[in-house]
């Protein structure tokens, strides 16, 4: 899946964010899941892709045809979303499936509500277990397991214990149209920061932070990127002290090792 959207398709997503804007909040769990089921349809069906990208055919007639398709079988949110991206122009046929799905994720991190914080919480942990768990991160981009086995076992890791929201974002994932299952965690955590008006930093520590602790980092570094900052906690016991910050393109290694490293590079200079 592209995660750039250039030209008229940056300006199709962005009319149709505002569009998603609208939906009731007690129905944004299932526009969610029905706006990524049609992006599966539009990538399956090539030919009904070029129908409804082609700038000949006329906008009525392709929301037309996408509601003889769909009606009954998605929600009036999605169906209405949808509509209007057909109307629309796009840089490339594909984008279109692409852009559904991003408004999919946009819907249901919107769905948590007051959980939000939650929601990007629990994204980063099953991130983090997938990354350090070999045998799952296998089980899980496995081509020759069947996706309900793999959703199967996503029930049984986070059923009941996560928030139906990071559930159904963690099943997407195994759809395959991103590279990797932690490629696609990885972007719901920044889609979910976008919706939260939100920067990321992942913060690597020797031992848990503290609440206190926690808070005030936050605090600082909110105020020097002049954005609330959301923090993804990382224990490494290897880096011994202090704290290793990253927020985009910036890192700030105030860790041992990391002074360590740095007093060697100095000497050896």
């Amino acid at each position: 899946m592209s995660s750039v959207f250039r030209g008229a398709s940056a300006d199709a997503l962005a009319a149709l964010s505002g569009e998603l804007r609208q939906v009731a909040d007690g129905d944004l769990a299932q526009v969610g899941d029905d706006l990524f089921r049609v992006a599966g349809i539009l990538r399956s069906e090539p030919g009904l892709r070029r129908v409804v990208t082609d700038v000949s055919v006329s906008p009525d007639a392709k929301k037309g045809l996408l509601r003889q398709i769909l009606a009954g079988k998605v929600a009036d949110g999605a169906l209405s979303v949808v509509s209007s991206a057909v109307a629309r122009r796009w840089t490339v046929g594909r984008d279109l499936g692409d852009a559904l799905e991003r408004l999919s994720e946009t819907a249901i991190v919107r769905s948590a509500g007051a959980d939000s914080a939650r929601l990007e919480d629990e994204i980063f942990s099953v991130a983090q277990v997938v990354k350090e768990t070999p045998a799952l991160r296998d089980a899980l981009s496995d081509p020759a397991r069947a996706t309900d086995d793999k959703v199967a076992l996503v029930e049984d890791l986070l059923g009941g214990k996560a928030l139906p929201s990071t559930v159904a974002l963690v099943k997407q994932s195994l759809a395959g149209t991103y590279r990797t299952v932690a490629v696609a965690l990885a972007t719901y955590g920044r889609v979910a920061a976008d919706v939260n008006g939100e920067r990321v930093a992942k913060v690597t520590v020797a031992k848990p932070l503290a609440d206190g602790d926690r808070t005030r980092l936050s605090d600082v570094l909110s105020r020097q990127y002049d954005r609330s900052v959301h923090l993804n906690v990382v224990v490494d016991p290897s880096v011994i002290g202090g704290v290793r910050v990253e927020i985009g393109d910036d890192i700030i290694d105030g860790t041992v090792v990391g002074r360590l490293d740095s007093a060697r590079r100095s000497l050896a200079g």
